[in-house]
C-alpha cells in the first residue's frame, strides 16, 4: 500500500471514532492568533470565620472560640473565650434546698436596713415548700439563730414569730454568723442535694475573726463540705472585696444593693437559682502546648501549674451562662500551618446524671502572611467579649482610684475603655458595643458628680459590680 491510501485509511478510521464519541469529524483550521489582553485579577476573598466550637457531654454546654483564628508569623496575642451555660429543664420540679439566712443585725442595721431584710426574710419563709429547710440566724456581737427545721405551715409560723423578734445591737461578728449557718447547714446535708448559706451584711468585720485571708479561709471550709455561700452587701458601708471573695470561694453569687428594700427579689433570685441546680464542683482548664504562654484569666482566680491552667466557677442552675476570657501569647512560625493554642477541659458534678463529666475541646490558629487576612477572619463577638473583660479591669482601677480621692486618674481609665471599645466598634461593628459605651460614659459622669463619702462609695461599689458582669460572672452577679 502506498503513502497516499495509508492516509486515506487512516483518516477513515478517525472519522469514525469521531462519530462514535460524539466528538466533531471535522477539525477547523485554528483561528489566526489575537492580541494578548491581560485578564485584571481580583483577589478572592477569605471566608468567614469559622463558628465556635460547642462541647455537650451532660448537663452543661461549653463554647470556645478565639479572636484570632488567623495570625501572623511571629508572636502574637489571642484572647481565648468560653461559654458555659446550664441545660435548660423545662417543666423540671425545683429540688427542695437546705438553707441557712444569716443576717447582720449590728447597730449599723438599724431602722430602715434592719426593718427591710427583717421583711424580705419573711417574704422567703412564704416562697418555701415543705420539702425545703430553712435555719434563721442572725448575729451583732454574738450569734443567734433558730435551729434548720423543713418549712411545714406549722414551722412556718415559728419562723416569722423568730423574724419579728430580731433587733439590732452590737458589732459585726461575721465569723460567728458564718459558721453557725454552717452548722445549721450541715445538720441535714445529707438529706439534701443543694445546701446554701445567704449571707447578708452592710459592714465590716469588727469582732470575732476580722482579717480578711482567715474569712475567706472560714467561706472555703464552708466550701469544701458542699454548702454554697452566696453574699449580699447592703448599703455604701460594706466591704466589697470581701463580700465578692465570699460568693467566688463559697461558689455562689454576689449581690449589691444600695436600697435594702430590694432585698427580697434578691433572696427570691438565690432561692430560684439554688432550687434549679444542674451542676456543682465546676472547674474549666486550660492545656497550654509548647510555644503558647498564659498572659492572664481575666477576672478569675486561676491557678497554674506547668502547662495546665485551673479555673475555678460557681454551682450552675438551669439556662444560667458564664463566661471566661483569657489572653495568651502564641507563636506562629510556618505559613499556611496551623497552630494549636489551647485544649480545654470542663470537668463537673452533673446533678441530672448524678455523676461526673468531663468534655473537652480544641482550639487552633491558621498561620497567615497576609494582614488583610488576619483581619477579615477575625472573631467579631470573641474580640467584643475580650475587650469588655478589659474594660472591667480597668473599670476596678478605676474605683480604686475614685476611692482614694484620685478623681481624674480613674476618668482617664475609663476614658481609655471608651478608645478600646471605639477600637472594637471598627471589627464587630458600632451597635455591638453601644451599650457598652454608654456605660463607660455613665461611669465617668458618675465619677464627675460623686461628691462625699457616701456617694463616692456607691460608684465605687456600683463600679466593681458591673466589673463582675463584664469580665464573664454573668449568672453569678446579681
Amino acid at each position: 500500500m502506498n503513502k497516499t491510501s495509508t492516509f486515506l485509511a487512516l483518516a477513515g478510521v478517525l472519522a469514525l471514532v469521531a462519530l462514535v464519541l460524539g466528538m466533531p469529524r471535522v477539525v477547523s483550521p485554528p483561528p489566526p492568533p489575537q492580541p494578548h489582553i491581560a485578564t485584571p485579577v481580583i483577589p478572592t476573598p477569605p471566608p468567614p470565620p469559622a463558628p465556635p466550637a460547642s462541647t455537650s457531654q451532660g448537663s452543661l454546654t461549653m463554647t470556645s472560640r478565639l479572636s484570632h483564628p488567623y495570625i501572623i508569623p511571629g508572636s502574637s496575642d489571642v484572647f481565648v473565650t468560653v461559654d458555659v451555660t446550664g441545660a435548660q429543664v423545662p417543666g423540671a420540679r425545683r429540688s427542695p434546698v437546705n438553707l441557712a439566712l444569716v443576717i447582720d443585725r449590728s447597730g449599723s442595721m438599724n431602722g430602715y436596713k434592719l426593718a427591710q431584710a427583717k421583711q424580705a426574710a419573711r417574704q422567703l419563709v412564704g416562697m418555701l415548700s415543705e420539702e425545703d429547710r430553712l435555719a434563721i440566724v442572725h448575729y451583732g456581737s454574738d450569734v443567734k439563730s433558730l435551729p434548720g427545721m423543713q418549712a411545714t405551715y406549722s414551722n412556718r409560723g415559728r419562723m416569722l414569730q423568730y423574724i419579728d423578734g430580731i433587733w439590732d445591737e452590737g458589732g459585726t461578728n461575721i465569723s460567728a454568723g458564718l459558721t453557725t449557718g454552717q452548722h445549721q447547714v450541715n445538720a441535714a446535708r445529707g438529706q439534701y442535694q443543694v445546701n446554701r448559706i445567704i449571707l447578708i451584711s452592710d459592714g465590716q468585720p469588727t469582732e470575732g475573726v476580722t482579717d480578711e485571708e482567715s474569712l475567706k479561709r472560714v467561706v472555703k471550709n464552708i466550701r469544701a463540705e458542699g454548702v454554697t455561700v452566696s453574699s449580699i452587701g447592703v448599703g455604701t458601708d460594706f466591704n466589697e472585696d470581701l463580700m465578692q471573695a465570699f460568693a467566688e470561694h463559697g461558689a455562689g453569687a454576689y449581690g449589691f444593693l444600695e436600697d435594702a428594700g430590694k432585698l427580697a427579689s434578691l433572696f427570691q433570685k438565690d432561692l430560684q437559682q439554688a432550687s434549679t441546680q444542674v451542676a456543682r464542683n465546676v472547674e474549666l482548664s486550660f492545656e497550654l502546648p509548647a510555644g503558647v504562654t498564659l498572659g492572664e484569666v481575666l477576672g478569675y482566680r486561676a491557678h497554674q501549674a506547668g502547662s495546665t491552667v485551673r479555673v475555678a466557677l460557681p454551682d450552675f442552675s438551669a439556662g444560667q451562662t458564664e463566661r471566661v476570657v483569657a489572653r495568651v501569647t502564641v507563636v506562629g512560625a510556618a505559613v499556611g500551618q496551623a497552630v494549636n493554642v489551647t485544649a480545654l477541659k470542663l470537668a463537673y458534678t452533673d446533678l441530672l446524671k448524678n455523676g461526673t463529666v468531663e468534655s473537652g475541646a480544641a482550639l487552633s490558629a491558621m498561620v497567615t502572611d497576609r494582614r488583610e487576612e488576619v483581619v477579615a477572619r477575625q472573631d467579631k463577638e470573641a474580640t467584643v467579649y475580650a475587650v469588655r473583660a478589659r474594660s472591667a479591669a480597668n473599670l476596678q482601677k478605676a474605683a480604686e482610684a475614685l476611692k482614694v480621692g484620685r478623681r481624674e486618674e480613674a476618668q482617664q481609665l475609663i476614658q481609655q475603655n471608651q478608645a478600646m471599645f471605639d477600637e472594637a466598634a471598627s471589627v464587630a461593628g458600632a451597635p455591638a458595643v453601644a451599650a457598652d459605651k454608654a456605660e463607660q460614659q455613665a461611669a465617668y459622669e458618675e465619677y464627675e458628680s460623686a461628691r462625699g463619702d457616701e456617694a463616692v462609695n456607691a460608684a465605687v461599689k456600683r463600679s466593681k459590680a458591673k466589673a463582675l458582669k463584664d469580665f464573664g460572672r454573668l449568672g453569678s452577679t446579681y
